[in-house]
C-alpha cells in the first residue's frame, strides 16, 4: 500500500468580490517536492481562470495517459521491445454523464510510439495496450471511458 499527498493552496485577494463570483481562481497544488500553478477551467470560469496554469480536468486527462504510457513501456520491455520515444496527444472529453451531472466521461489516448528493432505486429501492440490499461492504476480507479488509438508511424 502506498499513500499519496497533494497540498491545495488557494486565497482570496485584496479586492476580489468572493460573495459575486469575481475572484481569481489561481492556486498551487504542492507535491513533495515540486508545486504547480493551478487553476479552475477556462471553459467554466473564463477570465477567472489562471493563464499558464493546469485545470483539474487536465491533470485527470493527463494522469490517464501518463499511467498508461508508464504501464505501457513496462509491459513492452517485458515483451522484447525497445521503446524509444512515446508521445501521446490525449484528449478528454467533459459532457453530461447518465444521471445528468457534468463530467470527464471519455479521455481518448492518441500515443505514437518509436521502436528500436522488432516493432509490435498490430496484434502484439493491441495486446500490450491492453496489458497496459488494465494494469494502470489510474485507469482501474476511474468511470471514466478510456479508449486507445493509436497512431502507428509509417
Amino acid at each position: 500500500m502506498a499513500t499519496y499527498r497533494a497540498t491545495i493552496d488557494w486565497s482570496l485577494k485584496d479586492g476580489e468580490d468572493f460573495a459575486n463570483g469575481r475572484y481569481s481562481r489561481a492556486h498551487t497544488v504542492s507535491f513533495a517536492d515540486h508545486v504547480v500553478p493551478a487553476t479552475a477551467s477556462h471553459h467554466i470560469v473564463g477570465k477567472w481562470a489562471a493563464p499558464g496554469a493546469v485545470d483539474p480536468e487536465e491533470m485527470l486527462v493527463a494522469s490517464i495517459s501518463n499511467c498508461h504510457m508508464l504501464t505501457f513501456l513496462h509491459r513492452a520491455r517485458l515483451a522484447g521491445f525497445v521503446v524509444t520515444r512515446y508521445r501521446d496527444a490525449a484528449e478528454g472529453v467533459m459532457e453530461k454523464n447518465a444521471e445528468g451531472r457534468m463530467a470527464v466521461t471519455r479521455v481518448t489516448l492518441r500515443p505514437e510510439i518509436t521502436y528500436a528493432g522488432k516493432r509490435p505486429t498490430d496484434a502484439e501492440r493491441d495486446h500490450l495496450h491492453h496489458e497496459a490499461h488494465d494494469e494502470c492504476f489510474i485507469a482501474n480507479s476511474v468511470k471514466t471511458e478510456i479508449v486507445v488509438e493509436e497512431v502507428v508511424a509509417a
